[in-house]
C-alpha cells in the first residue's frame, strides 16, 4: 500500500489585530477500510488558549481551537502520514438501475423502507444544502444529467457517463470562480475548479433523486517528466460519492474523469464544501485579511519535505 507525507500550510494575515477567534479544522485524514492515518500533527501559531479533538456529525475528525492572544497572523500547519490502498470499483453494468437506486431511498414511495444503516445515512444526501441549491435550477440540472441517465441504465454506467460529460463540457479555470460561487453560475460559465465540478455533479444527481455527497482530500500530482516535485505546489482536492444499494458508496472524480485510486487521500465528507472546509471560524477584529495555502503531497519513497 502506498504511503504519503502531506503538509498543508495555511497562513492568515490580518490588516489589524484579531483579539479573539474560534476555529474548526478538517485537516486530519479519515480512518477507512482502505486508508490508515499513521501520524498526524497540527501546529498552531500563536498557541491557542483552548484546543480539543472531536468527531463531527458526519464522522470526520475535527480539531477545535480558540485564541485569546491578540495577533495579526495565524499559521495552521497540518502534517500527516497516510497509507492508502487500491479500491476495486463495481464493474460496468453491475448493480441496480439508477431508478431502482433512487426509489430505494424513497421511504414509503417504493413500497419498502431502506433498512441498511448506510442507506438510512445516505438519505440525508438527497436534498439541497447551502452550497448546492435545488430551487428553480433543479430542472436544468436534471435535464443536463438525463442524457446520461437514460431509462433503465445501470447507476454505475450512468454515473461514469455523467462524470465524463462534465469533464468534457467544463474547463478547469482557477480564476473563474471563488469559494462562494453558486453552482448556477458555474453551470452557466462552464468553467471552474474541482470544488465547482463536484458541487455541479452533486446538484445533477440530487435533482434526479439520488444521494450524493462531497468528498474532500488530496490528490498526488505528477510533475512534468524530468522536473522535481515542487514543495507547496499541490492543492486540496474534491470529488463525489453516490449511494448505490448493494454496492455502497461509489466515488468519481469529475475534474479528472476517473474513479479515485491510491493517489486520492480522503480527508472528510459531507453535504458540500461548507461541511468540510479545511478551516473555518469567527474572529473579533482583524479588518481585511489575506490567506496563503500551500499543500505538498510526497510519496514516502521520495523522502519527506522538510519544514520551512
Amino acid at each position: 500500500m502506498p504511503e504519503f507525507e502531506i503538509r498543508h500550510d495555511t497562513i492568515y494575515r490580518y490588516d489589524s489585530l484579531v483579539t479573539l477567534s474560534q476555529h474548526i479544522a478538517h485537516l486530519h485524514p479519515r480512518e477507512l477500510t482502505y486508508q490508515r492515518c499513521l501520524a498526524h500533527t497540527l501546529e498552531l501559531s500563536p498557541a491557542p488558549a483552548q484546543r480539543s479533538a472531536a468527531v463531527d456529525f458526519f464522522g470526520n475528525p475535527v480539531t477545535r481551537f480558540a485564541l485569546d492572544t491578540p495577533h495579526d497572523r495565524l499559521l495552521v500547519r497540518a502534517h500527516s502520514r497516510v497509507r492508502v490502498g487500491v479500491r476495486d470499483w463495481p464493474a460496468a453494468g453491475s448493480g441496480p438501475s439508477w431508478e431502482d437506486a433512487r426509489d430505494h431511498l424513497r421511504d414509503g414511495l417504493s413500497g419498502h423502507a431502506p433498512l441498511q444503516p448506510e442507506a438510512r445515512d445516505a438519505g440525508q444526501y438527497r436534498f439541497a444544502s447551502p452550497y448546492v441549491a435545488l430551487g428553480d435550477e433543479a430542472a436544468a440540472y436534471a435535464g443536463y444529467a438525463t442524457r446520461c441517465f437514460t431509462p433503465g441504465r445501470a447507476l454505475v454506467d450512468a454515473l461514469l457517463a455523467l462524470c465524463a460529460r462534465i469533464h468534457a463540457d467544463f474547463r478547469f479555470d482557477a480564476s473563474a470562480t471563488s469559494v462562494a460561487t453558486p453552482v448556477a453560475e458555474v453551470f452557466a460559465k462552464r468553467r471552474g475548479v474541482c470544488q465547482d465540478f463536484s458541487h455541479l455533479m452533486i446538484a445533477c444527481l440530487r435533482a434526479l433523486g439520488l444521494a450524493a455527497r462531497y468528498v474532500s482530500g488530496y490528490l498526488l500530482t505528477q510533475p512534468p517528466p524530468g522536473q522535481p516535485r515542487l514543495v507547496g505546489a499541490d492543492a486540496s482536492h474534491a470529488w463525489v460519492a453516490v449511494w448505490c444499494p448493494g454496492l455502497g458508496w461509489i466515488e468519481v472524480d469529475p475534474t479528472n474523469d476517473l474513479q479515485p485510486g491510491a493517489d486520492h487521500i480522503t480527508l472528510a465528507w459531507g453535504r458540500d464544501y461548507g461541511d468540510v472546509a479545511p478551516l473555518r471560524g469567527v474572529i473579533l477584529g482583524g479588518g481585511g485579511h489575506s490567506v496563503e495555502v500551500a499543500v505538498t503531497v510526497t510519496p514516502t519513497d521520495e523522502g519527506v519535505c522538510a519544514p520551512n
